[in-house]
């Protein structure tokens, strides 16, 4: 038990930490484009980058190669998490995974109704509904981190279990909802490389250049079928083995290990500096209140908050669950405010629902605004919790 405390702590910390660089990213992206920098931040994103062998080849411009590219590795080291906490982590039981299933639920699904009802006006503006569902994971633990060991240890890992879940609903949203036309070949193809991937994974074979040859054959084809190409990196996560027989660390345990400082410190910081690029130039009341905007904002930074309070009350009152020790209501609620900061999640899904023309500055914008607001809301209530004498946070021996 203690060993899985730590490892959980340390995996926070890791967190936490890039949380706090990608809020300094997000500032520098914001920078960069409403300076004398613009016009070099713009030719750099739209750089056309071209792969090929002969008459095969995969031209994109340099944004797109981030999104879809650099993302697929964040996406596996998601799937490496999500196979590890429904297997051998804080989702691996009913009891333990419960809470947070409808924390989760109610934190997508009120949200997006939000989004939809100021937007129904627009029908060219629904396909962004999925936009305020996502929580950024290191955004808001790295709000929570601020807190120190004034925030309950058991409060750490009941937001970290609602993002990971949250991760998984935006993957099924993304593979439902935000598909191209599908060519049913190169699917076909992608699957063969899952399927052959598994019975690697059934032979016990611990090494990782076979899955990574693969995992890149299936991204191709992914990428090339209409499926958005990052989910090739989930699909390829699924297959790595958790366990081995003689003790020794597994390959999962060991990439997501090695993988975690590289996504953390690098890749997203990469795509928060691609993506958060808020062009403020000409900016009016009438952009914040525009129902696209809106919508996201108050996705966000209403209807997160609204949907998990809600769905946990839902899950206590009903005795379906319990609130975890040393956790009460003010904390619940600082948390479910610190779910509204989307960001990196919530801007790759608004780059999926609009791509790269002129409204995504008004997803940025929304994604920008509800984050902030929310993060500042849910940093505020859990620091007048810690401070209230009533309160006793768990420290760890």
């Amino acid at each position: 038990m203690d060993k899985a405390l730590s490892k959980i702590q340390n995996f926070m910390k890791l967190e936490a930490s890039a949380g706090l660089i990608l809020m300094g990213v997000a500032v520098l992206a914001m920078l960069a484009a409403n300076t004398g920098f613009a016009p070099l931040y713009d030719s750099i994103l739209g750089a056309n980058i071209r792969i090929g062998i002969a008459s095969f080849e995969i031209s994109k411009p340099a944004l797109l190669w981030i999104n879809d590219g650099l993302m697929a590795i964040f996406f596996f080291l998601v799937g490496l998490e999500i196979k590890r906490e429904v297997l051998d982590g804080e989702l691996s039981s009913f009891d333990k995974a419960v809470l947070p299933i409808l924390a989760a639920i109610g934190g997508m699904a009120v949200p997006a109704a939000v989004f939809v009802m100021l937007n129904f006006g627009t029908p060219e503006n629904l396909n962004g509904w999925a936009v305020p569902t996502a929580t950024d994971i290191a955004f808001a633990l790295g709000i929570l981190a601020l807190l120190g060991t004034r925030a309950p240890v058991a409060l750490k890992v009941f937001l970290l279990a609602v993002a990971i879940i949250d991760d998984l609903g935006a993957i099924v949203i993304i593979a439902v909802f935000y598909t191209s036309d599908l060519s049913t070949n190169a699917l076909t193809f992608s699957m063969l490389g899952f399927a052959l991937a598994v019975g690697l994974n059934r032979m016990g074979v611990q090494k990782l250049t076979p899955y990574l040859i693969i995992g890149i054959v299936m991204w191709v084809f992914v990428l090339k079928s209409g499926v958005h190409a990052t989910l090739a990196g989930v699909m390829i996560a699924l297959t790595i083995p958790l366990k081995r027989k003689d003790g020794d660390k597994a390959l999962l345990h060991r990439l997501e290990h090695g993988l975690h400082p590289w996504v953390a410190f690098l890749i997203l910081p990469i795509f928060a500096f691609a993506n958060a690029g808020v062009t403020l130039k000409g900016l009016s009341m009438d952009d914040l209140t525009q129902p696209l905007t809106l919508g996201i904002i108050l996705g966000l930074f209403v209807g997160k908050q609204v949907g998990v309070l809600a769905a946990t009350w839902i899950g206590i009152k009903s005795g379906l669950a319990r609130l975890p020790e040393g956790v009460n209501w003010r904390h619940v609620y600082g948390v479910a405010c610190l779910t509204g900061v989307g960001f990196t999640m919530s801007l790759f899904i608004g780059s999926l629902a609009f791509g790269a023309d002129e409204t995504m500055n008004a997803v940025r914008l929304g994604v920008v605004c509800g984050s902030i607001l929310s993060g500042l809301l849910g940093f505020a209530v859990l620091r007048s919790a810690a401070q209230d004498p009533a309160t006793k946070p768990i420290t760890s021996n």
